[in-house]
């Protein structure tokens, strides 16, 4: 299979993410600009391997629910799901506000795991699936506060700041102000987001690393967030201080959970994930 075929099956994936009802034929083709033949072609594959589906009655095409399986099986291999839930129910029942965590991946973050601490009426509830846009998140600034600062600048200025949704009315719009959010995470060891990510919001959050040496390196980061009327900036240290001991919390497990990994890699009966055919 060439690239452009890869490139136009990943571009029609990405288009059919998020859509529980389906897309037409028609307008999957427009999205990748292809005649709707050669459209139909991919998607009668991803249907003939199960990665998709078309509906018998709208003829609209989705995709199955072998991505949920296959991204669940990954993010077992990465994390340990019982800990990592724990320390995060922990820490949202301390805070009672949402509480999320995000590991990096590559030069990005991926939202992976969240607990509700919030009682019921006024909560902040967004979607998992939504990108982390760094610039603009308390997650964002707390990891690439972590990094060197001409390599944070390098990746927000590569990655632009605009953005395909709305942001909040405090989002940093420029290189200089990015910088000076940068250097404020470093002072205090904790980011804010005021009314960045998404207007009547605010979050606090700090990295952790895999291990509790100086040096382990950064694997993630923990928020706290919740409505701006309720997550005051006179709460922000209490909160901090909260996050960092569930930071070391997870740092204090992790080396644990990749030696529990590695035994059960060599003690598998099964063959090679690469042999498989499946992602390790």
């Amino acid at each position: 299979m060439s690239v452009t075929a890869v490139d136009r099956c990943l571009s029609l994936v990405e288009a059919l993410a998020g859509e529980p009802g389906g897309l037409e034929l028609s307008a999957l083709a427009a999205h990748l600009g292809l005649p709707q033949s050669a459209t139909h072609r991919i998607l009668s594959t991803l249907i003939r391997r199960g990665w998709a589906v078309q509906d018998a009655v709208t003829r609209r095409y989705a995709l199955s629910l072998k991505f949920g399986m296959l991204a669940f099986r990954d993010l077992d291999a990465r994390v340990a799901p019982d800990l990592v839930q724990s320390a995060l129910d922990g820490l949202a029942r301390r805070t009672r506000e949402y509480c999320r965590l995000a590991l990096v991946e590559g030069e990005t973050l991926v939202w992976v795991a969240r607990a509700q601490g919030a009682p019921p009426g006024l909560r902040y509830e967004p979607e998992m699936g939504q990108e982390i846009v760094l610039h603009a998140t308390a997650n964002g600034k707390a990891w690439l506060a972590t990094l060197p600062e001409s390599e944070a600048l390098r990746i927000v200025c590569a990655r632009g700041f605009e953005t395909d949704r709305p942001l909040g009315p405090n989002a940093v719009s420029d290189i200089d102000g990015f910088r000076a959010h940068l250097r404020e995470t470093r002072r205090r060891g904790y980011a804010t987001a005021i009314e960045e990510a998404e207007a009547g919001t605010a979050a606090i959050a700090v990295a952790f690393r895999a291990g509790t040496e100086t040096d382990a390196p950064v694997v993630g980061t923990i928020s706290v967030a919740g409505p701006c009327l309720r997550l005051r900036p006179e709460r922000f240290a209490s909160l901090a201080a909260e996050l960092r001991v569930t930071a070391d919390e997870l740092a204090s497990v992790w080396p644990l959970h990749r030696r529990q990994r590695t035994v059960e890699e060599r003690a598998s009966p099964l063959v090679a994930p690469a042999a498989a055919g499946i992602p390790s």
